[in-house]
């Protein structure tokens, strides 16, 4: 009589020799994964995410047990004892994993409360569950790949060489193979993918299609920058900003046309070439005889947010100049990793040319001079100037907003702050140099105390871009001792590996929330911070509470792009937060 094929067999035995280490701490991982970090989570992005902690908490328990047994501490196996312990402790996670998928809508909803946002129902966690099996899976996978080629070398070497020595030359061996394909062929043919990609889509007429018609304007038939080298992005800028007639509209006060000035990637050669078309252009509208001039650094696609400079020219009533730079193609995330020091150098080639030709101007004329970049654009900005270099002819100061977590000179800035101050709000000796702010203190006018040089962050508690820290592997972040920013969830807790992972996710969701939180930061704050810094004549404060109140913005990141001001219907009713 032939055998019956029973197929339960194989998959009962492959469940009972799982590792009880891995699935116990995956298990756990996975639990901890649900609960609360910066940014709202969709259950698709949960479930990913959670899939993706699933698989790191199950290979560190792994390689835990391997060390155990390594060492020679193995318990005998076939003790029922043994295997009555691993099952208790694979249950006790099953058994934490539903506690916190029960309370994993909970958690969720404590973050969209404090970003003003309707909470949920339910978390859908039987989708989570069914979505983190791809990911775990695939990331198990590859992972057993690797062991399975450290092994395969170390037999080979077995022979030959000692066994433990044959292991370390196998994980050697493999780590540099694995290094070899992911960064040097993988990584540089998606950047390569990913650069050609946004060049094409750079070439793209979009909303702003039309030559400006304004001669004053870059791109226009009179500039020296042609209109076709001009990018998607840079024509927001070029165009969308206010009018003299709409400033004086919203502002009641007398005004004229803004001058913008924008060098595309195409536009010049080299650097160099356009750091030098850049300030010819500026020499060409007037730039230099302006009140004030900022100089702008882009994020990675060339995007300047329109509320950043918008604001500053209804602050002064037009009487300003601006003048900004691309340096790339990628995003912002893309290019940090990619390319870091094409942004610094860009920003170093136009400050030098720019400062240069202002210090030789007399300083009763000449305009006030700022620095001003978001996220990537602030991380080239600071990077731009030698403080040292400027202090016998000090610029005017500068705005950074969403200094991504790279940046040097924040963090050294951010490290040498008063004790008593929080991470996410640090006090800076007498606040005469440099100030911090976010939507909900530093903020207020009149502060004083400013000496010759103002440089100023604005930065949300809630902004990965800004906060995530690569230790956060395995210390708990600054930020979270303490007092907490207040769009930071109170549920939010530091777990090893866990939130790390978590933060990182939220750097893809930055810009997922509500206007006023996460890296999405609202056109009132970029108003109240230009006040700060520039500190302009001729207003009093009912009235620069009225402008705040005209221009502040709610809702979601579309109701901040070009021309945001121009709808008065999608006005906060909330007032300024």
């Amino acid at each position: 009589m032939m055998p019956v094929f029973r197929p339960i067999r194989p998959v009962r035995r492959y469940i009972l020799n799982l590792p009880a280490g891995g699935v116990f701490l995956g298990l756990v991982f996975f639990a901890l994964s649900l609960t609360p970090s910066l940014i709202p989570r969709h259950f698709l992005i949960q479930g990913v995410l959670s899939g993706c902690v699933f698989a790191a908490g199950y290979g560190i328990g792994v390689f835990l047990e391997w060390l155990w047994n390594f060492m020679g501490l193995k318990p005998p196996s076939r003790r029922r004892w043994v295997r009555y312990a691993q099952w208790a402790m694979i249950g006790a996670g099953v058994a934490f994993t539903f506690i916190c998928l029960w309370l994993s809508t909970g958690w969720q909803n404590s973050i969209r409360a404090v970003m003003d946002m309707p909470s949920v129902q339910s978390n859908q966690p039987i989708y989570v569950v069914a979505i983190a099996v791809l990911p775990a899976l695939i990331l198990i996978a590859l992972g057993t790949l690797l062991v399975s080629g450290v092994r395969l070398i170390s037999g080979w070497l077995r022979p030959i060489i000692p066994p433990r020595v044959a292991l370390v030359v196998g994980i050697v061996v493999v780590t540099i193979l694995t290094n070899i394909t992911v960064n040097g062929v993988l990584a540089r043919w998606a950047f390569a993918a990913a650069d050609r990609f946004y060049a094409n889509l750079d070439t793209l007429a979009g909303a702003y299609e039309e030559q400006p018609e304004n001669p004053l304007r870059s791109g226009s038939a009179a500039s020296l920058v042609d209109w076709s080298t001009i990018g998607l992005d840079a024509r927001v800028y070029v165009q969308s900003g206010p009018t003299a007639a709409e400033i004086e509209e919203v502002t009641n006060k007398p005004a004229i046309d803004p001058l913008r000035v924008y060098v595309g990637l195409r536009s010049a050669e080299t650097v160099e070439e356009r750091a030098r078309l850049a300030l010819d252009e500026m020499l060409r509208v007037g730039a230099f005889e302006r009140s004030v001039l900022v100089i702008i650094m882009p994020v990675g696609t060339g995007w300047v947010q329109p509320p950043a400079i918008d604001t500053l020219e209804f602050l002064h009533g037009g009487d300003v100049a601006s003048v900004a730079l691309q340096y790339s193609y990628l995003t912002s995330s893309l290019s940090l990793v990619s390319e870091p020091n094409v942004g610094v150098e860009a920003a170093r080639a136009l400050f030098d040319i720019v400062y240069a030709y202002w210090s030789e101007l007399p300083p009763d004329t000449r305009p006030e001079l700022y620095l001003h970049g978001l996220s990537l654009g602030a991380y080239s900005s600071q990077a731009s100037i030698n403080l040292f270099d400027i202090l016998s002819n000090p610029i005017a100061g500068a705005l950074w907003v969403g200094p991504p977590f790279a940046s040097q000179i924040w963090r050294d800035v951010t490290g040498a702050r008063n004790p008593l101050s929080p991470a996410w709000l640090p006090q800076v000796g007498d606040g005469s140099i440099v100030r911090y702010a976010n939507q909900f203190e530093g903020l207020e006018t009149g502060a004083g105390n400013w000496g010759p040089l103002r440089l100023f962050y604005l930065q949300y508690g809630s902004d990965p871009v800004v906060f995530f820290d690569p230790g956060m592997v395995y210390r708990s972040p600054a930020w979270l001792e303490g007092r907490r920013a207040p769009d930071v969830s109170p549920d939010l807790n530091w777990y090893p590996v866990v939130t790390f992972l978590q933060v990182t996710f939220d750097l893809l969701l930055a810009q997922a929330t509500p206007v006023g939180y996460g890296h999405v930061y609202a056109p009132q704050h970029y108003l109240k911070a230009w006040i700060e810094v520039t500190e302009p004549e001729g207003w009093t404060e009912p009235e620069l509470d009225a402008l705040t109140e005209r221009l502040t913005r709610a809702g979601t990141y579309r109701d901040i792009v070009g021309g945001w001001f121009r709808d008065p219907d999608i006005a906060s009713e909330d007032g300024v937060r």
